[in-house]
């Protein structure tokens, strides 16, 4: 019988775990596996949710609440390539979602992604690190963290990578990291110009484009132009632009080329080479709108150098740039319009767009597109800028209406240049009367009302521009368009306040504005600004002469002084020195206050009251000038009843045109005056010297004013007492100066000073203290014996109208001093 053999079996180890197939239909198991020790079920894991996020944002959106993010941080640095290279396929798919990338910049994961893009690393995880980083490099934080890890020059190597997708995503991070100017420096310390200009020969449209992007981007740094210019760079943009099926990439291309051109060197080179010849050629037969923009674009940009000017009017860009103006696309309308602008520094260029460029750019103005209307009236600005000829093809070209219209327009600038071109055309009296025709003074409030200095300026120059006339004046004064205008006294900036000045200076021009101005506060204002050596300027000073040249009674009370070119007409009046800080009152409302015990008002007014206070002033004015001359030449009595007859006959005329709504409160007439004026005309005017008709004229307003008073007796002349007695009978404190017959030093030389002005003797006025006032006078001494018919300079006089009337007293004497102060 045979022994049986039993035959052992080994058993595994107790401590070895049996391969398991886990199939898992949740996310959720996929993402707790990340957490795994072994690498085949990370790298399983990895590729399970990279094909789950590739579906849909959703799906990224999932992810992220089942906490994904954090583990796969973890796994991209992981020592198996596999693991490694699956988790940063699933960053580089999950960071195209906001809040993903949100998340990757807290945990900063930027350096962990820089490091994947060492050589020795496998392709695909090159490809899907840089994806990670173009989409991060959206941001400005990712962008600052990028540059700061040092990934632009693995970026910049990459972009010599065999793979396509490695390219494409390194030169599209780079192209969002130059965006901002440290990277633009970096990459040009890095030499990034060869590769970029290699990736243009690429059989991938999109990677030619991001890399022409990329190329515009950097070549705004001059450093950079150099750098492409020696790389031959415009050679490879020109062929571009050269082939047809390039066609998609001329816009860009364009760009870059328009970037280089800014520089003289690169011009001249373009020049040399016929590349310039070829680029307007080109500009010429291309129909693309986004080329023949970036075309414009790139001719304004070169146009900025006065030495490429030169070049480009040589090669007759104006007529490529007046083609341009005709098409239909606002974006072209736009930048060839900008062209323009830039080109019209060139004295040639200016003439040569006048004709064909000007009518087009009007028709511009009425275009729908705010932009197109800027664009084209700043160009007219620079066009008509010192250049009559080009103003008058403006006004040809029916350009006032809409250039008015450009007024009132939604964009500043298109204002302000608006303002400009109608400033230019009133250069021409015949443009400035048309433009005056269609209401530019009302047209102009709106913009005086502009919150933007540069078109308050403007407008401020513009009413300067116009303002010279009456008319416009009245316009302005009626459209309350003073009130603005005074308003920009007080700007803070130099040339607004500067420009408002001036405007304020010429429409000083009459009384009635003047009195407005005065009014509106425009005096207290220019006193101050002119207090302060930092808004002191050219023009405010001046305007401040001219407002109170234009209303001599507020001159008079707060100057004290009154020039031999102060012409005192009807309505002035003296009411005091008044202390600043304190509102001068109309006589108006001086008269209708109740009696006081204050100095009374002296007010002259020799018209009667059937003319209107606006009327009076310019009649009496216009006609007295007249009557005068004809006095001097020694007419007889007809020629003076003639100029009666005529003073009527103009008076009547003028008041049958007043309107009623512009008529205003009347003095009452001082017929008293008016007759003094008569006899002085009839019996001092006929005086053979001037130096006799002053001390004619010092003894008849002494003669009609109490006579001579004895210097120890002058406390005893008690006109105080009699002047109140006026106020008392008129049962007012405004007193003509006619009713006055017992008047002290100020009245005196106040009606001296009047009927000086009416007869054409010149002096001035002066007021001193405690009631006193003189007039000064130049006068011609006698010439010396033995010396006959020499000349002598005129000197200044003080003329006696108290102690010894008709005295005349050097100015700068011990008795002239005493005369003033005792």
């Amino acid at each position: 019988m045979g022994k049986k053999v039993k035959k052992e079996v080994e058993s595994p180890p107790k401590d070895v775990f049996d391969p398991l197939l886990i199939e898992s239909k949740t996310a959720a198991t996929a993402v707790l596996m990340l957490s795994s020790p072994e690498e085949e079920v990370l790298a399983k894991a990895c590729d399970a949710i990279y094909k789950f996020a590739s579906k849909g944002d959703e799906n990224k959106v999932t992810l992220l609440g089942l906490g994904a993010v954090e583990p796969l941080y973890k796994l991209i640095s992981h020592e198996d390539p596999v693991v490694r290279r699956n988790a940063v396929m699933v960053f580089g798919i999950m960071a195209s979602n906001h809040d993903v990338r949100k998340l990757l910049r807290e945990l900063d994961v930027t350096n962990s992604l820089i490091s994947r893009l060492a050589p020795e690393e496998d392709v695909v995880i090159h490809e899907f690190a840089t994806l990670c980083l173009a989409h991060m490099a959206a941001e400005y934080t990712s962008k600052v963290q990028i540059f700061e890890h040092g990934g632009l020059e693995p970026l910049i190597r990459l972009l010599g990578s065999p793979d396509p997708d490695v390219k494409k995503n390194s030169v599209e991070c780079i192209y969002l990291l130059v965006q901002d100017f440290q990277s633009r420096a970096a990459v040009r310390e890095l030499n990034v110009i060869p590769p970029l200009l290699e990736l243009l020969k690429s059989e991938y449209p999109v990677i030619q484009l991001l890399a022409l992007k990329t190329l515009e981007v950097i070549s705004n740094d001059r450093e950079t132009r150099i750098i492409l210019t020696e790389h031959q760079g415009l050679d490879y943009l020109l062929k571009i632009l050269e082939t047809k099926e390039f066609s998609d990439l001329h816009v860009e291309a364009l760009a870059v080329v328009g970037n280089c051109l800014e520089d003289v060197d690169t011009m001249q080179s373009i020049q040399r080479t016929g590349g310039l010849k070829k680029l307007l050629s080109f500009i010429g037969v291309s129909a693309v709108p986004d080329v023949q923009k970036n075309a414009a674009k790139a001719i304004a940009k070169a146009a900025y150098d006065s030495d490429n000017r030169k070049i480009l009017n040589e090669y007759e860009v104006e007529k490529c740039l007046i083609n341009l103006l005709g098409n239909d696309d606002d974006g072209v309308k736009v930048a060839t319009s900008q062209a323009i602008s830039a080109m019209c520094e060139n004295l040639a260029s200016k003439r040569a767009f006048g004709p064909q460029g000007i009518p087009q750019l009007v028709q511009l103005l009425s275009s729908d597109n705010e932009e197109v209307k800027e664009a084209a009236v700043i160009a007219l600005a620079n066009l008509t800028a010192a250049s009559p000829s080009n103003a008058s093809t403006v006004a040809e070209a029916e350009g006032i209406e809409p250039l008015i219209n450009t007024l009132s327009a939604q964009r500043d600038g298109a204002v302000a240049n608006a303002a400009t071109v109608l400033t230019n055309m009133a250069t021409q009296e015949p443009f400035r009367l048309n433009i005056l025709s269609h209401g530019i003074m009302s047209a102009l409030v709106g913009p005086l009302r502009s919150t933007n200095s540069q078109v308050q300026s403007k407008a401020a120059f513009t009413v300067a521009a116009f303002g010279c006339d009456a008319d416009a004046r009245t316009e302005l004064r009626n459209a309350s368009g003073l009130e603005p205008l005074v308003e920009l006294l007080r700007s803070k900036n130099e040339e607004v306040r500067r420009n408002a000045c001036w405007a304020v200076t010429v429409c000083s021009s009459d009384e009635l504005t003047a009195v407005e101005l005065c009014r509106l506060g425009a005096l207290e204002i220019l006193e101050e600004i002119n207090l302060s050596t930092g808004h002191k300027n050219n023009f405010s000073e001046g305007a401040l002469e001219k407002l109170l040249d234009n209303n001599l009674s507020q001159k008079y009370s707060r100057m004290g002084y009154l020039s031999s070119s102060n012409i005192i007409t009807d309505g002035f009046y003296d009411c005091g020195q008044v202390q600043p800080g304190v509102k001068f009152l109309s006589l108006e409302e001086l008269s209708k206050q109740e009696l006081t015990d204050r100095r009374a008002v002296i007010f002259i007014n020799e018209k009667p009251q059937d003319t209107s206070y606006e009327q009076t002033n310019l009649s009496s004015s216009s006609l007295r000038r007249g009557s005068r001359e004809k006095a001097r030449k020694g007419k007889g009595k007809k020629e003076e009843e003639k100029v009666k007859e005529d003073d009527v006959q103009i008076t009547s005329e003028v008041h049958d045109e007043v309107n009623l709504e512009n008529s205003c409160w009347l003095p009452p007439a001082d017929f008293v005056l008016l007759d003094y004026i008569n006899d002085a005309s009839k019996t001092i005017l006929p005086l053979t010297t001037t130096w006799k008709q002053v001390v004619a004229l010092a003894q008849f307003v002494a003669d009609k004013m109490g006579g001579p008073i004895q210097r120890d007796k002058l406390h005893d002349f008690s006109w105080e007492l009699h002047i109140s007695e006026i106020e008392f009978e008129l049962k007012c404190n405004a007193v003509p100066i006619g009713k006055v017959k017992k008047g002290t030093f100020y009245h005196r030389a106040l009606l001296f000073k009047v009927i000086a002005d009416r007869i054409g003797i010149s002096c001035s006025l002066v007021r001193g203290e405690y009631n006193r006032a003189w007039n000064e006078v130049k006068l011609v001494d006698d010439s010396p014996q033995g010396i006959p018919g020499l000349l002598l300079p005129p000197q200044e006089y003080i003329v006696d109208l108290m102690f010894d009337p008709g005295y005349l007293m050097k100015q700068g004497s011990a008795e002239a001093d005493r005369y003033k102060c005792i």
